[in-house]
């Protein structure tokens, strides 16, 4: 990951910097590597998700490619944001109702002079630009976190987690709350202790998302081993070594007992 911009990081997060570099090649070559057979799933997968849609008023249309032997999805996208009052952005979709689940591998693709590109697994009301909505975005920074708009037209707010750059993100929907986990490494999903409750009358939307918050370029997302299932109560269970800490922006993010939070990232409050 290339950053262009050294004001982003204060010279004391400059060594996270470099970490999110090597992590994200890391990330890279992970994402590359020849899989085992028993990682292999059979060619002629039927993609989850068929349709697609450019929401908001994006520079360049988006667009994206399945593979069906390997169950990803590379999806393009352009837009401003996704946050505050609308978003624009290229989204992979279906319809759904009910509690659910969604689960992806994600990965930015390539170098880019933007810190706050976005990848996103996405359940919305409508496909309006001013929706309400929750997602879990992950930046080109690093920093994930549970968005939502609680009401349509609403300010955007999050919940930013304590792992910063997860290789794997999920989201249960449980009546009208919706649970992040995260998975620093190739494993499951871990509860990350942020949950938000909007409610989204059925049917809704749900899908993959990208924006480059760079409305004159395109950025890449490749979202592997993505799932849509049955949601988990296990991972709405409570976690007794997390508490939601208010930012003075009136956003919150996750701190657990040992103190560790998103702060190591540096500079976070206030950008999206």
């Amino acid at each position: 990951m290339q950053f262009t911009a050294d004001s982003f990081f204060s010279p004391g997060h400059r060594l996270m910097r470099s970490l999110v570099s090597l992590t994200m090649a890391a990330l890279a070559a992970l994402f590359a590597a020849p899989r085992t057979s028993a990682q292999t799933p059979s060619s002629g997968s039927i993609p989850i998700f068929a349709d697609h849609v450019d929401i908001g008023p994006v520079g360049r249309p988006g667009g994206f490619v399945f593979d069906p032997v390997w169950r990803t999805y590379t999806v393009t996208g352009s837009g401003v944001d996704m946050w505050d009052r609308n978003d624009t952005m290229s989204f992979v979709w279906k319809q759904a109702s009910g509690d659910l689940s969604i689960a992806s591998d994600i990965l930015l693709v390539g170098t880019s002079d933007q810190p706050h590109r976005k990848a996103c697994l996405v359940i919305r009301q409508s496909l309006a630009p001013d929706s309400t909505y929750v997602d879990v975005a992950v930046h080109g920074h690093g920093l994930a976190a549970l968005q939502y708009r609680e009401t349509t037209g609403g300010i955007t707010h999050e919940i930013q987690s304590d792992v910063a750059i997860p290789l794997r993100v999920r989201l249960d929907k449980i009546g009208d709350t919706v649970y992040l986990s995260v998975a620093a490494d190739g494993g499951e999903p871990k509860p990350s202790g942020a949950s938000i409750r909007v409610a989204l009358k059925d049917p809704f939307y749900i899908g993959l998302a990208a924006c480059s918050h760079d409305n004159a370029n395109l950025e890449t997302v490749l979202f592997r081993r993505v799932e849509v299932g049955a949601a988990s109560p296990a991972n709405a269970a409570p976690q007794p070594d997390v508490r939601i800490e208010l930012l003075p922006n009136g956003d919150r993010r996750v701190v657990r007992s040992d103190g560790r939070a998103t702060e190591a990232l540096g500079g976070l409050d206030g950008i999206h």
